[in-house]
């Protein structure tokens, strides 16, 4: 599914051969967010070898050249008993934001949700990123202040999963 909304703007599935480029792109993106990294292009073509792979991804092409991109996986509510999707990240380069590449993958990502017949999408964005907040917003999303998010990881994991 291509989508061209912005002009030179193609927007594509990646595959297991965009894995350096998804994995530029992941750097960035961390770095922006001011969170630690651990991808490598080597897990992301792995993953995306996968015949049961678990995320799947778009990138934004401009002018031929990687702009964004954008990770998701399905997810499944109880209570409505339908699937849904959710946006783990989504992520255009700082030289190329305001043109509209977001919007249009925020559009792809819809479009694939509704096509596949699912419910919603869903994300979490970091309190700080009010500039992400007020993309959301304007294109509708609204916060469920209802519900915090929260993490089991590392050593508290692995001592969880010891007893």
């Amino acid at each position: 599914m291509a989508t061209r909304t912005v002009p030179g703007l193609t927007i594509r599935s990646a595959t297991a051969a965009d894995a350096e480029i998804l994995n530029e792109m992941i750097a960035a993106f961390a770095a922006y967010e001011r969170l630690p990294n651990a991808s490598t292009a080597e897990s992301l073509r792995e993953e995306l070898s996968r015949p049961d792979r678990v995320m799947e991804a778009v990138i934004a092409f401009l002018d031929n050249r990687p702009v964004g991109f954008a990770v998701f996986f399905q997810t499944y509510a109880t209570f409505s008993a339908r699937r849904g999707l959710y946006l783990e990240d989504i992520f255009v380069r700082e030289e190329h934001r305001n043109k509209g590449i977001a919007t249009a993958m925020l559009k792809h990502i819809a479009k694939i949700a509704t096509e596949r017949k699912l419910g919603r999408v869903e994300f979490t964005v970091l309190l700080w990123n009010t500039v992400a907040i007020e993309f959301f917003e304007r294109h509708g999303a609204t916060p469920n202040s209802a519900w915090t998010t929260y993490r089991l990881s590392g050593e508290w994991l692995r001592k969880l999963a010891a007893e």
